[in-house]
Parts: structure tokens; C-alpha cells; sequence
């Protein structure tokens, strides 16, 4: 399970934003959002942010089509 604050980070990469984009939306360093992307990526056994933006589109749907 991702923390809040990951969900977070993730959700804006759906977005399509940057590193830099989001840490300074969330008031934190580029290097948290790294450490988030990193754990966010292990969790969810992905090895960059499009595979995680595919599998949490892919998870959004399952859960509408229930």
C-alpha cells in the first residue's frame, strides 16, 4: 500500500508533471519526490514512472468497471 503522500506523487504523474513540477506543488525538495518515486516503484514492482502511471490507470479502471 502506497502512503497518502505517495498516492499523492503518483497522481501527479498522471498529470504529466515533472519532478521539479511536483515537488515544488507539494513544498518539498526534488530529491523527497525521487525518494517517493523510488519506493512508489518497488511497491508496486514497477521500473519507471509510465509503467506506474499504466498499472494505477489500469487499477482506477478495474475499480469502476466492480
Amino acid at each position: 500500500t502506497l502512503t497518502p503522500q505517495q498516492y499523492k506523487v503518483l497522481t501527479m504523474l498522471t498529470e504529466g508533471l515533472l519532478n521539479k513540477q511536483i515537488a515544488y506543488d507539494l513544498n518539498v525538495s526534488e530529491a523527497t519526490i525521487k525518494a517517493h518515486l523510488t519506493a512508489i516503484f518497488r511497491k508496486l514492482d514497477v521500473k519507471n514512472r509510465t509503467q506506474a502511471v499504466i498499472l494505477l490507470q489500469q487499477l482506477e479502471l478495474h475499480s469502476l468497471a466492480q
